[in-house]
């Protein structure tokens, strides 16, 4: 099968599942790339991937790589599209081939803005018009089936997605023994200190668990414009014996945190699209703590069996579950381990990418769709942003 995948540039996100397809499609397999990595991400550390590796299409080149990808577009058998021009999806779209976008909801700052007449007038155009034709939607969000429903677009079409970063295969007994090594409970959270991604919230939990007389270490990655309020509140409380700031880290040594960690806190709102620090945490046998916003939470946890999940801003609910995870140690591994296999075992770009040829032969050979019960590309439900309930 011949699979071209359309996106904005290569990112390590999405390394794995190409790699897969490339090899699974015998060499079939295009990445379309229609922007340089900018200077900024290369300063960050980050590699310019679409140099990197033979199966990538720099459209930003020269004008013939441009209209070579204008030729995939209407030779593949099927095609992904992302960040990247209307024009590919388009003109196949007119002529009834398959064709899937992968998107991320797209009203996270709220629903409000799905009213106004310019964006109503944009999901029309680009998406409602198409819900004749073979024009289905990969969801790299929970809670993208709702946003689009809103105008009608991908009712019925929409499946389980998300980002398939690296998973890492471990001997689980020696990554539990690891874990146990520390005298401490550690509790790690990694994330850019921005307002949405509420470090306050971790904070707030370690002084009430430092009130409660509870033994644990708090580690915090990451860097950001909140980093010096952080910082300064720390001191504040007296926190500064047992809550660790360690900046921000490579992608290696982060994953070697967590490897080391016991509980990870995942405390952000609904502007988080999906959040591959849950893939990354989870594949790494963390016991997560997670809020109910992020658009990966209803696709990988299953609440109090490989993870807890907590509502949105419920800090009370936060902390409870911290607490149980922190004096129940058999709870807390058993969790963990779940929590690894349901990446070994699913949620990992292998099994994507062979779920994703399965189901678009499906449906190129007019088949039903519904291969697969949960996990990718099982079908991808209407998900409103309050069903998570307290008990």
């Amino acid at each position: 099968m011949k699979v071209t995948f359309y996106s904005n540039f290569l990112n390590h996100h999405q390394l794995p599942f190409c790699l897969a397809m490339d090899r699974l499609t015998g060499g079939q397999f295009t990445f379309v790339a229609t922007m340089p990595v900018s200077h900024a991400r290369i300063k960050l550390g980050y590699h310019d991937m679409n140099k990197q590796y033979p199966f990538v299409l720099t459209t930003y080149d020269s004008p013939e790589n441009q209209a070579a990808a204008m030729v995939l577009a209407q030779s593949s058998d099927v095609i992904i599209t992302g960040s990247a021009p209307e024009v590919y999806t388009e003109s196949r779209i007119q002529k009834n081939k398959l064709t899937f976008r992968y998107s991320e909801r797209i009203y996270k700052e709220g629903l409000h803005k799905a009213f106004r007449p310019r964006n109503i007038a944009s999901r029309l155009i680009h998406h409602t018009r198409f819900a004749n034709k073979p024009l289905y939607m990969l969801c790299a969000s929970a809670y993208t089936p709702f946003d689009y429903a809103l105008t009608g677009s991908y009712m019925r079409k929409t499946f389980k997605w998300g980002y398939f970063p690296e998973v890492k295969h471990y001997d689980v007994d020696a990554l539990m023994n690891r874990k146990r090594k520390g005298k401490k409970v550690v509790i790690l959270w990694v994330a850019r200190f921005l307002s949405w991604k509420h470090p306050e919230a971790a904070i707030e939990v370690a002084e009430r668990l430092k009130k409660a007389g509870i033994e644990f270490e708090m580690q915090l990655i990451g860097n950001g414009e909140l980093e010096a309020n952080i910082k300064a509140s720390i001191q504040e409380k007296g926190l500064s014996d047992c809550v660790h700031m360690l900046g921000a880290m490579s992608p290696e040594e982060v994953r070697d945190h967590m490897e080391a960690a016991n509980i990870f806190l995942f405390t952000s709102d609904f502007n988080e699209g999906w959040g591959a620090v849950l893939n990354e945490s989870m594949n790494s046998g963390c016991a997560v703590v997670a809020s109910h916003a992020i658009g990966s939470v209803p696709f990988l946890l299953e609440d109090g069996k490989n993870g807890f999940i907590y509502k949105n801003g419920d800090i009370d609910g936060l902390y409870n579950h911290v607490v149980k995870l922190i004096e129940q140690p058999e709870l807390r591994e058993q969790m963990g381990s779940a929590a690894y296999q349901t990446l070994a075992d699913q949620w990992n770009a292998d099994v994507a990418a062979e779920r994703f040829l399965a189901l678009a032969q499906a449906l190129i050979d007019g088949k039903k769709a519904d291969l697969f019960k949960d996990g990718p590309c099982s079908r991808a439900k209407i998900l409103k942003n309050g069903w998570y309930k307290n008990d």
